[in-house]
């Protein structure tokens, strides 16, 4: 394999981790947003807060990581994008700032109105975000996206059947992720009901974004032919591995086996991307330019490859450690009252 496969297959792990980690984070604003009055919805929204606080800042190094990595490795297919798709790209950016100042705030608000303010903040941009992610993916992998500075339709590249199913089916996996993985963190802390509360939602969201991704069928098919032919073609397996994944993660969470739970829920997730990589490889912007003509100059590829290796070394072991240390810290004890946000 070629420098330049290498550094791809890295980016797209990457973005997998991203989707995985960042995406639970998003689906836990979601069910901020759902969790019901201040009294009603406080034992529900103290235990994102504590499942979300340590680890959010760290989640978006994949981000970071994922942007620098085009940005060197592919600057071509990089500019495209970023040109082209600049508005919802700008809307995600946006919506992080305010998500991360938002849930900030709210720590340190007492008065009810502001905790209410910051609140809304919080679960509206953890919706908006992953939700113009997706249109963004959804403009790339339908072949919107024309290689050259800002050479799309600056409205058209992202509005648009794919683009939307795309962006629905981003919100709506990342509540699924969430769900699975609050089950895991309630139980562990001792609150059944607050488990169980999150299992049925867990389940409602999967049974709808089911729904939404067996229609979605039938909107690639005439939107996105090219898109669907790779799909249903050799990426085939990892789509079915992706829907058997789903479904065992249902049952795991009807049979309350929670920490299984979060691996398969994991699996459907991540099937889904690799499923789209698999698809379009070796093309990273339908329909011509692949990842060849895409790629730096091989000393770039070179130097950046050795680069990645050596800070894996440094990283991945310090996050590991994070959330090891995370998962041996129980969540403290809930008061009976007291001020919560509702958005």
């Amino acid at each position: 394999m070629t420098a330049a496969q290498w550094l791809l297959i890295l980016s797209w792990a990457g973005l997998t981790l991203y989707a995985l980690l960042g995406g639970a984070d998003f689906g836990g604003g979601f069910w901020d947003a759902l969790a019901g009055g201040a009294r009603r919805g406080l034992a529900q929204r103290r235990l994102i807060e504590h499942s979300v606080g340590p680890v959010w800042e760290a989640n978006h190094v994949w981000l970071i990581f994922v942007i620098v990595m085009f940005w060197t490795c592919f600057p071509g297919v990089f500019a495209s994008v970023a040109s082209t798709l600049y508005i919802p790209l700008t809307l995600v950016a946006l919506g992080i700032i305010a998500r991360g100042a938002a849930f900030a705030f709210r720590k340190a608000s007492t008065e009810l109105w502001q905790l209410r303010l910051f609140g809304g903040g919080f679960a509206l941009s953890s919706v908006l975000t992953p939700f113009f992610l997706g249109t963004v993916a959804g403009g790339v992998a339908s072949g919107r996206v024309p290689y050259g500075l800002a050479k799309g339709d600056l409205v058209g590249s992202w509005w648009n059947p794919t683009s939307i199913l795309a962006g629905v089916l981003a919100v709506g996996t990342t509540a699924y992720l969430a769900a699975a993985f609050l089950t895991a963190d309630a139980r562990r802390g001792g609150q059944i009901q607050l488990a169980d509360a999150f299992r049925r939602r867990g389940l409602g969201t999967a049974v709808v974004t089911g729904i939404i991704a067996l229609g979605g069928i039938f909107i690639l098919r005439s939107d996105a032919p090219a898109l669907y032919a790779g799909l249903t073609g050799r990426a085939l397996p990892i789509v079915v591995l992706s829907a058997l994944a789903g479904l065992g993660s249902m049952a795991l969470l009807i049979a309350r086996r929670y920490g299984l739970t979060r691996i398969t829920a994991a699996l459907a997730v991540a099937a889904v991307l690799w499923g789209w990589a698999i698809a379009q490889y070796p093309v990273m912007l339908p329909p011509h330019v692949t990842v060849s003509d895409a790629a730096a100059t091989p000393a770039v590829l070179h130097a950046t490859l050795a680069t990645v290796i050596v800070g894996m070394v440094l990283l991945v072991p310090s996050l590991l450690w994070l959330f090891t240390l995370f998962q041996r810290t129980p969540q403290p004890a809930q008061p009976n009252n007291g001020p919560a946000v509702t958005p």
